[in-house]
């Protein structure tokens, strides 16, 4: 098992920032990948960033790219997600996940090939 915790969420205006973190705990591989998705009320659970576990290689969501960054620090079993520029439209319920995986340069975009997810952060951007 991995737990997966997030923090950094809170309230902020629009144009601002946050920065997402992940702690992974348990019983922690050597390869994983890192996922960050996000779901506003009343819509799917949406794919955000991805990274591999070598941190070479990300995959973003197009509505998010060239604003948010993701990135890990495997020494810490952490990885986090710098949101800047932030609108309204960012608002939602950020969730972390582990897809435990054998191949070191993988990045996963699909949701149901995560194994473990975080219990969710709040993310509210006000206008």
């Amino acid at each position: 098992q991995v737990q997966l915790v997030e923090s950094g969420g809170g309230l902020v205006q629009a144009g601002g920032s946050l920065r997402l973190s992940c702690a992974a705990s348990g019983r922690t591989y050597r390869y994983y990948v890192m996922g960050w998705f996000r779901q506003a009320p009343g819509k799917e659970r949406e794919f955000v960033a991805g990274i591999s576990w070598s941190g070479d290689y990300t995959s973003y969501a197009d509505s998010v790219k060239g604003r948010f960054t993701i990135s890990r620090d495997n020494a810490k079993n952490t990885v986090y997600l710098q949101m800047n520029s932030l609108n309204p439209e960012d608002t939602a319920v950020y969730y972390c996940a582990a897809d435990l995986t054998s191949d070191p340069v993988a990045v996963t975009t699909t949701r149901r090939e995560y194994d473990y997810w975080g219990q969710g952060t709040q993310v509210t951007v006000s206008s």
